[in-house]
């Protein structure tokens, strides 16, 4: 179940998982960034697990969203980025877990050194530039794994939530 609502300049949108029971006793927060250059669009690819995602990742103890954003992008895909002020923000619950994605648009500004953690050099992940209607194609497939991967299902309708979103505004 999707609901909409929007503060001041940012619109948050709730993602309602069938398997939530109605209260949350852990939040994880993360900060994604959607940097798009002549129409392709910045992706973080697992090749070994086929899954896309928009490149982010979770919160440290005393970091700021933007400095989150920041340092995610660059450990994913040595891209170093400015982000924007915060785009929209997605709340996502599932049994007794609320995960909050904030996303950033950004611009890249240089280089700096990837830093893939053990289970990123695993899944094989990459950076790769595509279409960003090939990429709102991809996520808008969820649905489809609602049988088979959970944790895709998952990922890919919170990410097309959030390039919807994004695109149509």
């Amino acid at each position: 179940m999707l609901y909409y609502r929007k503060n001041d300049n940012m619109q948050t949108i709730e993602i309602i998982g069938e398997n939530y029971f109605g209260r949350w006793d852990k939040t994880r927060v993360a900060c994604r960034g959607i940097v798009i250059n002549d129409g392709q669009i910045l992706m973080s690819y697992a090749s070994k697990e086929d899954v896309w995602m928009i490149p982010g990742g979770g919160q440290e103890a005393g970091e700021t969203y933007e400095d989150c954003c920041v340092r995610e992008v660059g450990e994913e895909t040595g891209l170093l980025v400015i982000p924007s002020a915060p785009a929209l923000e997605i709340d996502e619950y599932y049994e007794d877990c609320k995960y909050l994605s904030v996303y950033f648009f950004c611009k890249v500004i240089g280089e700096t050194p990837a830093r893939l953690t053990e289970a990123e050099i695993n899944a094989g992940l990459e950076k790769r530039w595509i279409d960003v209607k090939d990429a709102i194609s991809i996520f808008s497939r969820h649905a489809e794994y609602a049988e088979t991967d959970e944790m895709k299902r998952g990922l890919y309708l919170r990410e097309y939530t959030a390039l919807k979103a994004l695109t149509e505004n």
